[in-house]
C-alpha cells in the first residue's frame, strides 16, 4: 500500500471508532489535544516549531551562533559570568582526587601520591574548570591526550584544551565511506566514534586561517557535553535559554538609565493654562531658562513652572532583575540566592532546601565529568607510568592488576557547622552511616585521614598533651559531691525543712 492509500485507510479507521452511549446509539469519538492545536492567536508563538533531528537542529551554523552570542554575554554581562564562574567552581572545587581500590595499602598510597603530583603539574584541576565553563558557554568542551617532553614528572602525558570551533571537517575534505561524519567526528555503524578532525589553527584566528586539519583518533580525544536529545552528537550551549533573558536585563537596565537621564537633564517646564493666544505673555517656544543657585525667578504673566518628577528608576525594578535572574538559572538547577550572591530574602530553611536541588545537580555533573574524562586521563596516565622504569612497582606491569578506583571531590559547607556535626554524631551512633560515608561528603579519604589522626594522637601522647575525650569509650560514674554539715536538713526544724526542700 502507497503512503497516501495508507494515510487515508487511517483517516477512515478513525472515523469508524465508535463508543455506546448510554443510550444504545453510537457516538463518534474525537479525542485531541488542545496544544497540537493551530489557532490564530498561536500561530505566531509556535511559528518555528520543526521536526529536525538532533544533528539538524544542532547546525554547525546554529551551534555557532548560539557559541558566539553565549560567548559576548558572558563576557559583557556580571551575571552571567558570575554564574559561569560559580558553576565551574561549585562542580570542580580544587580538583578530584583519586582512591584505588584493587590493590595493597602502600602501593595505592604511591601510584595516589604520584598520580596527584602529575595533576599538580599539569594543572588538571583548572583544565577541568576551563571544560566546565566550555560545556556552559560553547555546549561542549574537547580535550586532546598528548604527550608534552618538557614535563617535569616520569610520566609526560599532558592535556591540550581544544575550543569545539577546531573541530570541524573542512568543506574540501573527503566523504568517509561505511559511517557517518557529523561537523568534525566520524563514527562507525555502531555510532562510536572513531576519529575527530582536528582544525591546526582556530577559524577565528586573526593571524590568518588554514584549511590544514588532522586526522586525530577517538582515544586521543576526550568529549564532554551533555546530550539533551536521543542519537545527539554535538552539544548547543547550556546557557541557551537564558540568552534572551540575559539581554532583556541589559536592556530594561539601560532603559531605565536612559529615562533616568532624561529627566535629569531638564529641571523644570514652564507651562500655561491659557488657551492659544489668550491672556499670557508670549515665551519663545522651546526657549531654555538659565537658573541661579539659591535665587528667586519670576515667570512672564500666565505662566508657572513645574519641576520635573523623575520617574526613573521605578520600584519595580529590583522585582524585574530578580524575577528574570530566577528564570535564567533556573536551566542551570541553580539557585537564585547562588546566581544573584545575595541571601538577603532568604531564610535558614529555605536556602538549605533551595541547595539541596543544586548539590543534586552537581554530583551528577561530578559523576559526569569522572566517567568522561577523569576515568579516561587515569588509564592514560597508567598506561604510560607502567612503562617507566622504576617508576611505579614492578607487580604492576602485570596486565591483571585491579585498577578499580574512586574519585572524591570537594565537600560542600554546611550553613550551620554546629547542627552538621550534631547529626553526624547522631548517624555515627545510630549506626546509619559509617566514616567513609561521612568524610566523603568532605571530600576525602577516610584511610587517610585516619591514618593522620593517629598520627596526631601519638604526637600528643609523647608530648604530654591532654588528649580528647574518646565518644566510643563509657561514662565514668559520677561521685556527688560531699555534703557541708551546716547545709545538713535539721529534722527538729518542721516545717522549714520541707520549705527549703521546695
Amino acid at each position: 500500500m502507497s503512503i497516501v492509500g495508507r494515510l487515508i485507510e487511517g483517516v477512515r479507521a478513525i472515523g469508524r471508532t465508535r463508543t455506546a452511549a448510554p443510550g444504545g446509539r453510537q457516538v463518534r469519538v474525537r479525542a485531541r489535544y488542545d496544544a497540537a492545536q493551530t489557532t490564530a492567536d498561536n500561530h505566531r508563538h509556535w511559528l518555528l516549531a520543526d521536526g529536525l533531528s538532533a544533528d539538524a537542529a544542532a547546525s554547525p551554523a546554529v551551534r555557532r551562533t548560539l557559541r558566539n552570542r553565549s560567548r559576548y554575554e558572558v563576557a559583557n554581562n556580571s551575571y552571567a559570568r558570575g554564574i559561569v564562574l560559580t558553576l565551574a567552581n561549585d562542580t570542580v572545587g580544587t580538583g578530584a582526587r583519586l582512591q584505588l581500590l584493587g590493590l595493597t595499602s602502600d602501593e595505592a598510597r604511591q601510584v595516589e601520591r604520584a598520580f596527584m603530583d602529575w595533576a599538580r603539574v599539569v594543572d588538571l584541576a583548572e583544565k577541568m574548570r576551563v571544560m566546565r565553563v566550555a560545556q556552559v558557554e560553547d555546549g561542549e568542551a574537547f580535550a586532546l591526550l598528548t604527550t608534552n617532553p618538557r614535563l617535569g614528572t616520569p610520566a609526560q602525558l599532558d592535556l591540550r584544551l581544544v575550543e569545539a570551533d577546531q573541530i570541524t571537517t573542512p568543506m574540501f575534505a573527503p566523504v568517509v565511506s561505511g559511517g557517518q561524519m557529523v561537523d568534525g567526528i566520524v563514527f562507525d555503524g555502531a555510532s562510536n566514534p572513531v576519529e575527530y578532525h582536528l582544525l591546526r589553527r582556530h577559524p577565528g584566528d586573526t593571524s590568518g586561517f588554514s584549511l590544514g586539519y588532522d586526522r586525530v583518533p577517538a582515544a586521543a580525544m576526550v568529549h564532554l557535553f551533555r546530550p539533551d536529545r536521543p542519537g545527539q552528537r554535538r552539544g548547543v550551549p547550556e546557557l541557551t535559554p537564558a540568552l534572551p533573558i540575559f539581554a532583556d536585563l541589559r536592556r530594561y537596565c539601560q532603559a531605565v538609565i536612559a529615562a533616568a537621564e532624561t529627566a535629569a537633564d531638564y529641571a523644570g517646564i514652564a507651562y500655561t493654562d491659557a488657551p492659544a493666544n489668550g491672556e499670557a505673555d508670549p515665551v519663545e517656544p522651546m526657549d531654555t531658562i538659565h537658573l541661579e543657585k539659591r535665587s528667586l525667578l519670576t515667570m512672564p504673566g500666565g505662566w508657572r513652572m513645574e519641576q520635573m518628577r523623575a520617574e526613573q528608576p521605578t520600584t519595580t525594578y529590583p522585582q524585574f532583575v530578580q524575577a528574570k535572574l530566577n528564570e535564567a538559572c533556573r536551566c542551570l538547577n541553580m539557585p537564585f540566592n547562588i546566581a544573584a550572591g545575595n541571601s538577603s530574602g532568604y531564610n535558614y530553611a529555605s536556602g538549605r532546601l533551595d541547595h539541596q536541588t543544586y548539590y543534586k545537580a552537581i554530583r551528577v555533573d561530578q559523576s559526569r565529568i569522572a566517567s568522561l574524562v577523569l576515568d579516561r586521563v587515569f588509564a592514560a596516565w597508567v598506561q604510560e607510568a607502567v612503562l617507566v622504569a622504576g617508576f611505579l612497582p614492578a607487580r604492576l606491569r602485570d596486565p591483571a592488576t585491579d585498577w578499580s578506583h574512586q574519585w572524591f571531590w570537594d565537600g560542600h559547607e554546611h550553613v550551620d557547622p554546629l547542627k552538621e556535626a550534631n547529626a553526624q554524631a547522631k548517624r555515627l551512633e545510630s549506626h546509619t552511616t559509617t566514616l567513609a560515608d561521612e568524610y566523603a561528603r568532605k571530600g576525602q579519604d577516610w584511610e587517610t585521614q585516619m591514618r593522620q589522626r593517629a598520627r596526631e594522637l601519638a604526637l600528643m601522647r609523647e608530648l604530654g598533651l591532654g588528649l580528647p575525650a574518646d565518644p566510643a569509650a563509657p561514662a565514668a560514674p559520677t561521685t556527688p559531691p560531699a555534703q557541708d554539715p551546716a547545709d545538713a536538713p535539721n529534722p527538729d526544724a518542721g516545717d522549714d525543712v520541707d520549705a527549703r526542700a521546695a
